[in-house]
């Protein structure tokens, strides 16, 4: 009975080492991208509505060109700016039009961070209620829960 019980202990371990261990550290790394785009429409429409509210219609400023290298740029019209959109595209729109696009990103975004944040959710592939691993590891538990139980019980008094 030890050596059934060592087995699915070994078989679990393997299973949350191999699987369960990098599906979370995906999400999370997945969920981390998802912060950072957030703050990123967040600083873009806090600079948007200063310059509306300061009337800019001409800037200098620095620009990042990689590696930490930074050129001085001139900006003879701030009325039309270029957003990056993804895969690579950018787009030019007016200030209020950039708000709006930006507005629909922040909304898109959190709604998926908010699914990202959901534990049952993080490692979507497998862990929701119902998938085949969800079950899997569930019934593993179950079985194992109870013959654990006495183990636990006298660790936790050892402790204590």
């Amino acid at each position: 009975m030890d050596s059934i019980r060592q087995e699915k202990v070994q078989r679990f371990e393997e299973f949350v080492d191999r699987r369960l261990k990098p599906d979370l550290a995906r999400a999370i790394a997945e969920r981390d991208k998802v912060f950072e785009q957030q703050k990123v429409f967040s600083d873009l429409k806090k600079n948007i509505e200063n310059l509306e509210k300061n009337s800019v219609t001409s800037l200098r400023t620095l620009v990042n060109l990689g590696s930490e290298v930074y050129m001085q740029a001139d900006v003879p019209d701030t009325r039309r700016i270029f957003v990056d959109i993804g895969l690579g595209f950018h787009v030019e729109f007016t200030w209020s039009e950039a708000l709006n696009y930006i507005a629909a990103r922040e909304e898109k975004l959190a709604r998926f961070a908010k699914g990202l944040g959901n534990y049952s959710n993080c490692p979507k592939r497998g862990l929701t209620k119902g998938g085949l691993m969800y079950d899997r590891v569930t019934n593993l538990l179950i079985e194992l829960m109870p013959k654990f139980q006495p183990l636990l019980c006298q660790h936790l008094h050892q402790e204590e």
